[in-house]
């Protein structure tokens, strides 16, 4: 249902660098950019993490309580990709764990501040 998600950046360099090593791991490659925006997805068809200047030339911010999820295949991915995140200078939101009996996940934010989560059923 979700084509993509865009996410605000100041330093477009600096993202791209992050969510191209981040999202690696998962099959994503780069599939549009252009001087303010770079968009990957994992093949035609599917949803994609964007992220981008802000186009009304304002400092891109945070939204409070929005948070996006990226789905992982087990556990194992989870931890991988979110100790990727934190290696990459994501801060901690949460370390990857579970969160009740069928959810596992790991809360970060990037670079920008954004908030995000690698999870999967369990």
């Amino acid at each position: 249902m979700i084509g993509y998600i865009t996410l605000g950046t100041n330093d477009l360099a600096r993202g791209a660098a992050f969510y191209d090593e981040l999202l690696a791991p998962l099959g994503a490659k780069r599939m549009m950019e252009s001087d303010s925006f770079i968009a990957w997805n994992t093949g035609p068809g599917q949803p994609g993490v964007c992220i981008t200047l802000p186009a009304d030339g304002n400092k891109a911010t945070v939204g409070n309580g929005v948070m996006v999820a990226l789905a992982a295949e087990k556990p194992e991915q989870v931890d991988a990709l979110y100790a990727k995140a934190i290696e990459l200078g994501a801060t901690d939101e949460g370390p990857a764990g579970p969160r009740g009996d069928q959810f596992y996940a790991g809360y970060f934010r990037d670079p920008d501040g954004n908030k995000l989560n690698f999870f999967c059923m369990t």
